[in-house]
């Protein structure tokens, strides 16, 4: 890769994840909410409104997990470049708890997504009491 390229894809991806994972957040905590109140409510299409709202959450979440870790190696290999050391080659990146908090965090709304979009199904269905009529 170019040293050029390593420069110019910075701006853009600093700006992308410090917006995506506040998003997320922002997401989750409205999908969150308006899951409460559709349960309590069990309507239809809010309940579905609701998974569709945390699917849309996950995958803001693994957006900023990718590019989170694609801006990381471009800034080292920046910081490389600009020291012109090449002991700093040698250190290795790694995200240890970070990475697999986003993971489970991933998992779980993706888990809570599909749990909405299921329950929605749901209760839609006709009720036993209600074929007999």
């Amino acid at each position: 890769m170019p040293q050029w390229a390593v420069f110019s894809f910075h701006p853009d991806m600093q700006g992308t994840f410090i917006v995506l994972l506040p998003l997320s957040v922002i997401v989750l905590f409205v999908g969150g909410m308006l899951g409460f109140i559709s349960l309590l409510a069990r309507a239809y299409l809010l309940l579905l409104l609701t998974g569709v709202l945390l699917l849309f959450g996950a995958m803001l979440s693994l957006a900023g997990i990718c590019v989170y870790i694609v801006y990381s190696a471009a800034a080292f290999k920046e910081a490389v470049n600009i020291s012109g050391q090449k002991s700093l080659e040698e250190i290795k990146i790694s995200f240890g708890w970070s990475l697999i908090l986003a993971s489970v965090s991933f998992v779980g709304e993706l888990c809570t997504a599909v749990a909405f979009l299921l329950i929605s199904g749901r209760v839609n269905e006709p009720r036993g009491q209600e074929l007999d009529q």
